[in-house]
């Protein structure tokens, strides 16, 4: 078997292999092609990396958005920038948990796009707000509306017993890089030059608080005063990323030190509130305004891309 033929084939096999460790849908090729040079950027998250939205949609499309900070980076980049980012981000995307797009999934698509090879740079993944973790099969969007938006029962602590909100407590360093292992190694193999980074979420909230907040049309605030568990959750995945990427090797990008002060409550926030003038208007609510993600996307290109 020829050198290429070969390399083809182990493609396919691990291309399985890790489907079939994350019960995501198995590739197979119908006959053996090079191996792809590849692009410089490839682009894995859920919605804080698609960062789009369709009122329309049924759930079914993966909008991305053209303020996204994916879309910014790849216009830093300059006129060769779109054709070299590969974004296969979804809304909703976890990183095992389903159901919708997953992790493996994510990364089986940009192979399928040609995404990994020796000339891709860096690789980025975003994820982990929306699995279950622990004993819960909760996730975070549940949790907004039978915990942080009812003001009779508030969103404490005790709501992770109650089932309202993700199983905080099952949000480790060690669990989430084991979940992440088989991409990770998989992207190492075939995209061997690349610097591999774990995203991490800007700041929503601020750490150590108990108030969640959330602008409506810029002048009517919600305000949650008993929203403590939602601001662990964050606190306890911010922590997960930082610690799985130690113990992977791989970076971790602080997107958010560089958001600090810029959350949902802050007076000048760089995440949309919900029709609020004040960031982008029809943007997604709980995420990253257009200014938001530019400094995101600003950060990254000189860190890895300049």
């Amino acid at each position: 078997m020829g050198s290429a033929v070969f390399g083809a084939a182990l493609r396919r096999g691990c291309a399985a292999a890790l489907a079939l460790a994350a019960s995501a849908t198995v590739f197979t090729a119908a006959h053996a092609d090079p191996v792809p040079a590849g692009k410089q950027v490839v682009v894995l998250g859920d919605s804080y990396t698609a960062n789009g939205w369709d009122p329309q949609s049924r759930g079914d499309v993966c909008v991305r958005g053209s303020t996204s900070w994916p879309a910014q980076l790849s216009r830093l980049m300059g006129p060769q920038g779109p054709g070299e980012v590969v974004n296969p981000s979804c809304s909703g995307a976890s990183i095992d948990s389903g159901p919708g797009y997953t992790l493996a999934a994510e990364v089986l698509q940009a192979d399928q796009d040609r995404a990994f090879g020796p000339a891709t740079k860096l690789v980025t993944l975003q994820l982990g707000l929306d699995d279950h973790w622990g004993d819960s099969n909760q996730t975070l969007w549940y949790g907004l509306q039978q915990c942080v938006f009812d003001l009779i029962r508030g969103c404490g602590l005790d709501a992770v017993e109650q089932g309202r909100i993700p199983d905080v407590n099952g949000v480790t360093g060690a669990v989430y890089a084991e979940r992440i292992t088989a991409a990770v190694t998989y992207i190492r193999y075939y995209a061997p030059a690349a610097k591999i980074v774990i995203v991490g979420y800007p700041e929503i909230l601020p750490p150590g608080q108990d108030t969640v907040c959330l602008s409506i049309l810029g002048v009517a605030p919600f305000i949650q005063p008993r929203g403590r568990a939602v601001i662990v959750y964050f606190d306890r995945i911010d922590k997960a990323q930082r610690e799985a990427a130690q113990l992977l090797g791989l970076d971790f990008f602080d997107a958010r030190a560089l958001t600090t002060g810029h959350g949902l409550c802050a007076a000048e926030p760089w995440l949309n509130g919900v029709f609020d003038p004040r960031t982008d208007v029809a943007g997604l609510p709980f995420h990253p305004s257009t200014r938001g993600d530019a400094v995101t996307a600003n950060a990254l290109y000189d860190r890895y891309l300049r």
